[in-house]
């Protein structure tokens, strides 16, 4: 592939507005995000009791929102991810989909880049398009966003639908911003705010 064609398929998208964006109007929605910028873009965006951030787990943000997912049937699960994470996690498009969920949505923000390790380029930037994986797994809706206007009208979908959307972000640095990191503390904080009595 040349590189002109590489570079296509690099988005442009602000990953910090394009989050805020879909967390503008959470509600009582249950977030989970992958590892790294992803619970960095939802800490900024709106650092909430109803947040879950994986500092660790690579790979396993999708599945740990099918569990909420299944646990929580009332609420609506939105997992949060980035490419290379959900690239380590690719067989739980199939379980995800075999589930159908209906209060289930995932939204990556791909930069084609493995973004924790060194941005090396990650499979998004050479061939692979994870909207058409998810969609090949049985995900009835999917879509991908490479403009605002586009991640506006998705917000609102991926806060009440089954809807798995790939968010075209620009492979620029942003600053971290760090929500509490301490597992114990973010595992009791969730449960307090889903109502359920400590272990």
């Amino acid at each position: 592939m040349s590189e002109a064609r590489r570079n296509t398929r690099e988005g442009t998208l602000d990953r910090r507005a394009a989050v805020a964006e879909i967390l503008r109007e959470a509600g009582d929605v249950l977030v989970v995000t992958g590892l790294g910028s992803p619970t960095y873009d939802a800490a900024a965006a709106a650092e909430r009791d109803l947040n879950f951030y994986l500092w660790g787990a690579m790979g396993g943000a999708a599945m740990i929102g099918l569990g909420l997912a299944i646990a929580q049937p009332g609420r609506h699960v939105l997992v949060l991810t980035g490419d290379g994470e959900q690239l380590m996690g690719m067989g739980a498009l199939a379980t995800l989909a075999a589930q159908a969920r209906p209060n289930l949505s995932v939204a990556v923000l791909d930069n084609t880049q493995f973004g924790e390790t060194g941005h090396q380029r990650s499979h998004t930037g050479i061939a692979t398009d994870l909207a058409q994986v998810a969609a090949a797994c049985g995900w009835a809706a999917t879509a991908t966003a490479w403009t605002m206007e586009e991640v506006r009208a998705l917000a609102p979908r991926l806060r009440r639908e089954a809807l798995f959307a790939v968010l075209k972000i620009s492979p620029a640095d942003v600053k971290r911003v760090l929500p509490p990191r301490d597992g114990a503390y973010l595992t009791a904080r969730f449960r307090a705010a889903l109502g359920i009595p400590p272990v």
